[in-house]
């Protein structure tokens, strides 16, 4: 029993993460940190995604704070949204990398209106990654259960 509910929860991981990458969500940079999974470090994918994810919450919201100065910082903007397309492409975050050319764009051109614009695209992006990244934590989760207990 539980070697056809290991089977079909790493068929399930695999579909799943294939529809991310169909939805451009992701790109082939997050195979090769799934790649880097293995015996001896089964929970590499959860860690890098969990890691990643509570540093994007971080700078959203401090971009949030920078953009809603009066008088906004574009240097520190610009430093933040560097580091978040940096950790984005990093993980193969794809279309959320993308958004952060957006505000990048907007930053350098001074354009406070086109930053919030930006941000308000980032957010959403990140909103959904998340979700779908909660999924695929889960499913490893439960791979590693089922593995941890055949053994």
């Amino acid at each position: 029993m539980s070697q056809m509910a290991l089977a079909a929860y790493k068929t399930q991981l695999k579909n799943f993460v294939q529809s991310m990458f169909d939805e451009g969500l992701l790109d082939s940079q997050f195979s090769q940190i799934q790649a880097l999974q293995d015996s001896s470090n089964p929970n590499f994918v959860d860690e890098v995604i969990t890691l990643f994810c509570s540093d994007a919450e971080r700078i959203i919201t401090e971009l949030n704070r920078y953009l809603g100065y009066q008088d906004v910082d574009f240097s520190k903007v610009d430093a933040y949204v560097h580091q978040l397309k940096g950790s984005s492409s990093s993980l193969g975050a794809h279309r959320l990398k993308l958004a952060c050319v957006n505000l990048r764009q907007a930053s350098d051109e001074r354009n406070k209106e086109g930053c919030m614009r930006a941000l308000n695209l980032i957010t959403q992006e990140y909103c959904l990654l998340r979700n779908r990244f909660q999924t695929v934590v889960q499913l490893e989760r439960s791979i590693i259960a089922l593995e941890t207990n055949q053994q």
